[in-house]
């Protein structure tokens, strides 16, 4: 299928209250064109009420939205030309598949010959070209998602909207069908707004992730940087599993659970400071270990064995909790037990401090 250029999304000061209620709060987002780029955050934190914007079902009080060089904000949603799929899939049940598939193109009045050459190219896109026969209460959940995508590009839309889309799918159809999504855009290179409140699914699927909470987004990153990088400690907690100490700074030495801290880079501007630790980021080491690291005493509490993970539950001399994340794969010499005694390493670019935002 040949297809035009992807459009870049400007979003400017967009803010959308019901009654007291602010769902989003003058927001500013700049979408690159042929990007894939997920909304995350949890209930109510107005990633819904934003995709519905850039779709057109709900009008905001005010902002502006501009699809490439042009102003959106007041078309209406078939005026748009953005492909949408919605977490029902939404589909046309009493229509067979290439029935469902064809709807956009009947609707614009593309020729029936160009649209049945159209509807085969979107179902063999996304691997059901046999199926264009077949009701839809024939289907799988993951052959409906396919159908529900297929009639989503068939139209060959320059932006594509998506809404939990897979939520309703088993987890192990849940995370294959992430890995086709996002071969497909690459493929398509089609620009992608993609809501979900799945941190995982959001660190596999997307180029940029947009973290939104209250409203407002609270970080704009790459996958990678969001993860090791968190700009807050609601982020932290929201990418991945964390723990938090409290940091002090005394005579300008960092100090957390009574020792020293030495750092990779300089910590954020913010009146309180959190040292974040990721499970796996953590390590049990010898008391002769040379290297330079932060280091805690600390006692096991419990060792859970995960299958492909052991996560060991331990706490500090000051009776913070902390958590150690190792592989499951056979026996380690240095494997504790509960009620050991043990000193927990970290090393200095895996000392990262956060803003206490308060969450």
């Amino acid at each position: 299928m040949t297809r035009a250029a992807p459009l870049p999304i400007s979003i400017r000061g967009l803010t959308k209250t019901y009654g007291a209620v602010t769902a989003l709060d003058s927001v500013d987002l700049d979408v690159r064109s042929g990007e894939f780029l997920t909304l995350l955050g949890p209930s109510g934190s107005g990633k819904t009420t934003l995709l519905m914007v850039l779709a057109g079902f709900i009008r905001p009080d005010s902002g502006s939205l501009m699809f490439g060089g042009t102003e959106v904000i007041r078309r209406p949603p078939h005026q748009r030309d953005v492909g949408m799929v919605f977490q029902n899939y939404a589909l046309f049940p009493h229509m067979d598949v290439a029935a469902n598939v064809a709807y956009p193109l009947k609707l614009r009045r593309v020729p029936p010959a160009l649209r049945a050459t159209r509807v085969a190219a979107a179902l063999d896109m996304v691997q059901l070209g046999a199926f264009g026969t077949r009701r839809i209460d024939e289907l799988s959940g993951g052959q409906r998602q396919r159908v529900a995508l297929a009639r989503a590009l068939v139209f060959e839309p320059r932006i594509v909207l998506m809404d939990e889309p897979l939520s309703a799918l088993d987890k192990q159809l849940r995370e294959r069908m992430q890995i086709e999504l996002r071969q497909l855009h690459e493929k398509l290179g089609t620009t992608t707004v993609y809501v979900t409140h799945d941190q995982r699914e959001a660190l596999t699927m997307s180029d940029r992730i947009a973290v939104i909470n209250g409203g407002r987004i609270a970080q704009l990153d790459s996958p990678r940087a969001l993860y090791e990088n968190p700009a807050s400690r609601f982020v932290a907690e929201f990418i991945g599993e964390s723990a938090f100490l409290k940091v002090e700074r005394v005579d300008g030495v960092l100090r957390c659970a009574g020792q020293t801290l030495t750092v990779a880079s300089p910590p954020p501007d913010a009146a309180s400071l959190l040292l974040m630790l990721r499970p796996e980021r953590v390590r049990i080491v010898d008391r002769s270990a040379g290297e330079t690291l932060n280091v805690f005493d600390a006692e096991v509490t419990s060792i859970v064995y995960q299958g492909d993970s052991v996560l060991l539950q331990a706490v500090l001399a000051d009776g913070s909790p902390i958590r150690v994340r190792t592989s499951g794969a056979g026996g380690s010499p240095m494997a504790p037990s509960a009620g050991d005694r043990i000193r927990l390493g970290l090393g200095p670019a895996d000392t990262v401090l956060v803003a206490d935002d308060g969450n």
